[in-house]
């Protein structure tokens, strides 16, 4: 069974920073794309970035900069390291993952598998 295990979440002022954790298990990670997606209260859910299989990332254009999304494919792990937070940031994190795309890497309908999320706070 596929679970993906968020952890690293907390509250930070801004301009902090975090690193967020996703543990994989029940798949063969090094052959998954794996994202992180974000969720704000009223909001709907929203890409922040992705790393494929092969190493390539992509990220969301106000995350640029800031965030850097990274694997560890020997603990099966991928990474969300974010700097400069803002109070903007805020949202519940979600960690997902799919074998491939089809029309687009940023929609949340693209990835299959998903965890639990882990609560950012950036105060301002």
């Amino acid at each position: 069974q596929v679970q993906l295990v968020e952890s690293g979440g907390g509250l930070v002022q801004a301009g902090g920073s975090l690193r967020l954790s996703c543990a994989a298990s029940g798949l063969t990670f090094s052959n998954y794309h794996m994202g992180w997606f974000r969720q704000a209260p009223g909001k709907e859910r929203e890409f922040v970035a992705t790393i494929m299989w092969s190493g390539g990332t992509y990220y969301a254009d106000s995350v640029k900069g800031r965030f850097t999304i990274s694997r560890e494919n020997a603990k099966n792990t991928v990474y969300l390291q974010m700097n400069s937070l803002k109070p903007e940031d805020t949202a519940v994190y979600y960690c997902a993952a799919t074998r491939r795309f089809g029309t687009s890497r940023r929609e949340v309908s693209q990835y299959d598998y998903w965890g639990q999320g882990t609560q950012v706070t950036v105060s301002s």
